[in-house]
């Protein structure tokens, strides 16, 4: 079996059998590609149901040269899931990467923005051209709604249930979800559609799509993450932010003023509510507030 073959075989599997979306397939079949091109650079003539665990040490050596441990120990995620692949199809009975340790890594949590950081960003937007409306409302729309970049860009028009308070939003694995969406929200939103909008010229296969640029297209994630830097820059904001950035403010803002971890879990559209755990990071001050406030023996 040659690695091209079972590169598309996996990437298959990843989109039928574990319903992931298109983004985390490209992410899984990267870690792979990097593993094929190390081979060919180093001439080394092994397949997938050749290669042995000395060759994926070596490969774990070098690329622990250059780059961080927790792209190293991604790369190495991303390779045990392939292996397991071809053990699960049976062309191999054991996977190489078992005796290889990942390299230890502590939990890193991104930054968050703190309300008034989030007015200024937004307040930053010039709001005297048509992209500055529509950049208002995305902005309203990642942080009251706690999307990620993807699930933005990809809204549509019919996915909007303003009556009833709620926007459909299509997650991980194409799972769908109904997000509470904010009358102020809801304001900026049709702000845009109303008075921007409906001025383009929308481009075949894009006329329901909600957010789209000056061509009439739907935006990309580039554009997105482009738009917050310069955002952050003029304001003279030190943080690394990105659009996720906004999703981790949301959940981290309804935590403290006391929601409840498994409501932020179903908005976020994490299926463990684990993840929301560890997404979600604590302060020690807001824990104590919460013991203060309503343990029995306070």
């Amino acid at each position: 079996m040659k690695w091209l073959n079972a590169l598309k075989d996996y990437k298959l599997y990843l989109k039928i059998e574990r319903g992931l979306s298109k983004n985390s397939i490209d992410n899984y079949a990267l870690d792979v590609k990097k593993l094929i091109t190390y081979l060919e650079d180093n001439d080394i003539n092994q397949s997938p149901l050749t290669i042995n665990t000395e060759v994926l040490q070596q490969f774990n050596y070098d690329i622990a040269k250059v780059v961080n441990e927790r792209t190293q120990s991604r790369i190495l995620s991303g390779l045990r899931s392939f292996f397991s692949f071809l053990i699960f199809e049976d062309y191999r009975t054991s996977n190489p990467l078992d005796l290889i340790e990942s390299p230890k890594i502590g939990r890193k949590l991104p930054d968050t923005l703190s309300e008034f950081e989030i007015d200024k960003l937004i307040g930053a937007i010039d709001l005297s051209t048509p992209e500055g409306e529509r950049n208002r409302a995305i902005l309203e729309t990642l942080y009251g709604c706690g999307l990620r970049v993807s699930e933005l860009t990809n809204l549509k028009m019919s996915d909007l249930f303003f009556d009833e308070g709620f926007i459909k939003v299509t997650g991980k694995g194409d799972k769908q979800r109904f997000v509470p969406i904010l009358k102020n929200t809801q304001k900026y939103i049709n702000l845009y559609v109303n008075e921007i909008r409906t001025h383009l010229k929308i481009q075949p296969g894009h006329e329901d799509t909600l957010f789209l640029n000056r061509r009439g297209k739907q935006l990309t994630r580039a554009m997105i993450f482009t738009m917050i830097k310069q955002l952050a820059e003029k304001i003279g904001l030190k943080k690394s932010i990105s659009p996720h950035t906004f999703r981790h403010s949301f959940a981290t803002h309804l935590l403290q003023n006391n929601a409840d971890l498994r409501s932020i879990q179903m908005m976020l559209g994490h299926e463990s509510i684990t993840t929301t755990e560890i997404y979600v990071h604590l302060d020690k001050s807001h824990l104590s507030k919460i013991v203060e406030k309503y343990h029995p023996r306070k």
